[in-house]
């Protein structure tokens, strides 16, 4: 039986397709590694987000042939965005890949690699490349590694691709045009990990609230996307509902309504700022202004005076002067955002931004986003130590990473929280008062 180790890079949606690649090989005779050292093949899937993600992954690939070259012969691919992305030119950058396969095959890959292990290659190829579209190859994302026991959550993929065109986003060149799952199989997939002891789902896509957009109808004036969230809320044995990474211009009204409406979907959600400057966001091709995003971030609070929200900024796009950041700051700030994820721009060949003049200086970015940073700690930090003496409704997840006898769960408002108690309450809710809390952590005990 041949051994494969799989290493993901990136976002959430690269692990939910990992899983399915896992799962295809060992439906196909693989054994599933943890360590590559143990893998007769290694599998990386990669991430194209920034040029950090994709230099990273090449250096491990060029990493393991040498090791190929010095100890046992390994086959080596390169998988996903960064594979879509680079494409061909990988043969180059990683002299001796054995298999290079885009977003839409995912679900081919013991195929192909029964083709290398047994020289049943056309025309004397020394590997695989498929970069191709594939149709339907969406609908391919829906098996699952058989969960443990303790496990609790997981990865659902409702759509695929994106059509926003964002000038700083490589995601539409790797990831295709949105093309979307039916409602009724998505709701089959969340009945079967239902079964397996899953008590919280997490919806994926690159729009993921823009789900079913001109191909299934509104119907009563709600979405696609709130009708597929209303199905799942009906599911008995789901206990909670999450979603990434949505769009500020998805968020209609009656999604908002949702959050008071459907308590499965808790008291979080993420929302993507990017800049709070007007004409970054218009650079950015983010069709909406500073005014209507923090009208939305009012709204959400308005229906559910619980709500907790996460965002992502870009600092240091090209043209951005000091007083448009210090817009970004004041958007920020008065968004009163408790969870961000900061970036410093990285550009992305192919992507529009990439052509814009007035690039900022690596040492001004780095201190915008030193700058960043520092606001959201103070802000989470506040925000966390308003729980301390509450208790809060606590979904048990796991054992704590560190320290002895601890669990990690999340609140229904996706703050991390640590406390003592059995294991037997992994998978159950619990509540649990806070005793103290800092910028990143709440830890307490069970009330």
């Amino acid at each position: 039986m041949k051994r494969v180790f799989i290493k993901t890079y990136g976002c959430q949606m690269n692990e939910r397709d990992s899983e399915l690649v896992a799962h295809d090989l060992m439906q196909n005779g693989y054994d599933l590694v943890n360590n590559e050292s143990d893998a007769d093949v290694v599998l990386l899937n990669t991430c194209s987000v920034r040029e950090k993600a994709e230099k990273k992954a090449i250096g491990k690939a060029n990493n393991l042939l040498s090791k190929r070259k010095k100890k046992k012969q390994i086959t080596l691919g390169i998988l996903g965005c960064m594979a879509q992305n680079l494409g061909t030119n990988l043969v180059d950058e990683v002299k001796g890949v054995n298999l290079i396969v885009g977003t839409q095959k995912f679900h081919r890959i013991s195929q192909y690699l029964k083709k290398i292990s047994t020289g049943h290659l056309a025309n004397y190829q020394s590997r695989v490349i498929d970069l191709e579209e594939e149709e339907g190859s969406h609908h391919t994302i829906n098996q699952h590694l058989s969960s443990s026991a303790e496990q609790v959550s997981a990865f659902v993929s409702i759509m695929q691709g994106c059509n926003m065109n964002c000038s700083f986003c490589i995601v539409p060149k790797t990831r295709g045009n949105e093309r979307y799952r039916e409602m009724s199989e998505i709701c089959d997939e969340i009945k079967i990990l239902r079964d397996r002891g899953i008590k919280e789902v997490t919806l994926l896509g690159q729009i993921v609230n823009a789900y079913g957009r001109g191909v299934f109808p509104r119907l009563r004036g709600e979405s696609p996307f709130v009708q597929l969230v209303k199905k799942i809320h009906g599911i008995e044995g789901i206990e909670r509902i999450r979603f990434t990474s949505p769009h500020p211009t998805s968020f209609g009204p009656d999604l908002i309504e949702a959050f008071a409406a459907l308590p499965k979907l808790g008291d979080y959600t993420h929302l993507p700022l990017q800049s709070g400057s007007n004409k970054m966001l218009k650079s950015m091709n983010r069709p909406y202004k500073r005014e209507k995003f923090l009208e939305l971030v009012t709204a959400l609070r308005s229906v559910n005076q619980n709500m907790r929200i996460s965002t992502d900024i870009i600092v240091g796009y090209p043209g951005e002067t000091e007083a448009e950041f210090e817009e970004t700051v004041s958007a920020f700030k008065e968004a009163a955002f408790e969870m961000a994820f900061i970036f410093k721009y990285s550009e992305r060949s192919g992507t529009p931004a990439a052509q814009f003049p007035d690039k900022i200086p690596k040492k001004i970015k780095e201190e915008r986003n030193q700058i960043m940073l520092k606001i959201l700690e103070r802000q989470s930090e506040a925000s966390n130590l308003k729980k301390v003496d509450k208790i809060m409704e606590v979904l048990v997840e796991s054992k704590a990473r560190k320290g002895r006898g601890e669990l990690m769960g999340r609140t229904r408002c996706f703050r991390k929280v640590i406390f003592e108690a059995g294991r037997e309450l992994i998978g159950q809710i619990v509540p649990v008062r806070i005793k103290v809390a800092s910028s990143t952590l709440l830890k307490g005990s069970v009330a």
